[in-house]
């Protein structure tokens, strides 16, 4: 859902706002309805990929096209809660397992997915923030120095070693991306201790 995704503008080299994306269109139009701004490049935080906003007209304006857009996204359903209809599969007693709760079959798979989600395993959620600060990296760093030997240490996960490596890019995308790594470092760094500890045991 969008309420739990931040965004991250550039105009060059130079990082306009960090936010949610009600927040992001409102900074970034005031920016480019300032003096000589520069064109932006919006990247999706979560993954990392570029994404594109209308920012013509008012901000109301700009707000209301971006939720227009998001909610011909999720198709039918309850747009303000981001509910999207699509097929599900299951074999006879998963459906009949599913009838039986109380709160109904849809309500009974979100429960599940989302306890599945809070279970998952620090390797698969270091992957993909590591993937996305990658893709982050391929826009805004393909071709400052060391670029390629940054990349392998972020996925060797050598920490130091990509810290030294980008100290010298530019500020705020240096910046940014010691953001987007934090976690993920952080995560794997205690799923790695806790393998030792069960090992130890």
């Amino acid at each position: 859902m969008d309420e739990e995704r931040s965004y991250t503008v550039f105009a060059g080299e130079r990082r306009i706002t960090t936010a949610d994306r009600a927040t992001m269109l409102r900074e970034t139009k005031a920016y480019l309805d300032g003096d000589d701004p520069k064109p932006v490049l919006i990247f999706e935080d979560q993954t990392g990929k570029q994404v594109d906003f209308d920012f013509r007209g008012t901000t109301e304006e700009v707000l209301a096209r971006a939720d227009a857009a998001g909610s011909r996204r999720q198709g039918p359903g309850r747009p303000k809660l981001g509910v999207v209809a699509r097929e599900v599969t299951l074999l006879p007693r998963h459906w009949d397992w599913l009838e039986r709760q109380p709160s109904g079959a849809s309500a009974a798979l979100r429960r599940l997915v989302d306890e599945a989600r809070k279970r998952e395993p620090h390797a698969e959620q270091t992957r993909r923030a590591l993937e996305a600060a990658s893709t982050f990296m391929w826009s805004m760093a393909g071709n400052l120095p060391g670029f390629q030997e940054a990349s392998r240490a972020l996925f060797a996960r050598d920490r130091g070693r990509f810290d030294r490596l980008i100290d010298g890019w530019p500020e705020d995308i240096r910046d940014h991306l010691k953001r987007l790594v934090e976690e993920p470092f952080r995560v794997d760094g205690e799923g790695a201790g806790a393998e030792v500890e069960s090992a130890g045991d």
